[in-house]
């Protein structure tokens, strides 16, 4: 039987791929470069509504007990990154670049500094990692389009 740090490890790490397929595919297609946009930044909001979701188990979970945060301020959270995953899909692509690499960061915070007590520290870890690749394509996905604003607009 597999460890489940080894397969949220594995889990994890795969989840990177489209990241960094699609940020390569941004860069070296160009017959396709606006596509590779949209998709790209459709996966970035479905990670970060998956990962969102994680806290209304952690709410249901503490019942009335406030520490370190309420079941209400978790769920709060929770929809906070929700919505700004699925409603940034609705901005210009320009914002889109800025809004989810803020909203990745911000999440990351959420984690170490608020949630901290409720996961394993291979799993911050994992975490850390995670975010700064998918912060990382972010970037360079975001600097691309401040470089090509053509494309930009068409994907728009």
């Amino acid at each position: 039987m597999i460890a489940v740090a080894r397969l949220a490890t594995a889990i994890g790490l795969a989840g990177l791929v489209p990241f960094i397929f699609g940020t390569l595919a941004i860069l070296l297609w160009p017959d396709a470069q606006a596509t590779c946009v949209k998709l790209f930044y459709i996966y970035s909001a479905g990670v970060l509504a998956f990962m969102a979701g994680v806290y209304w188990p952690i709410a249901l979970q503490l019942e009335d007990r406030c520490f370190p945060l309420s079941p209400i301020t978790t769920l709060v959270i929770s929809q906070v990154f929700f919505l700004s995953a699925g409603l940034a899909l609705l901005l210009p692509i320009q914002a889109q670049a800025v809004v989810y690499p803020i909203a990745y960061i911000a999440l990351y915070v959420v984690d170490v500094r608020w949630m901290r007590l409720y996961w394993p520290g291979w799993y911050r870890r994992l975490r850390m990692v995670l975010t700064l690749v998918a912060c990382a394509c972010q970037a360079i996905a975001g600097f691309w389009l401040l470089m090509h604003p053509l494309v930009a607009s068409a994907a728009s």
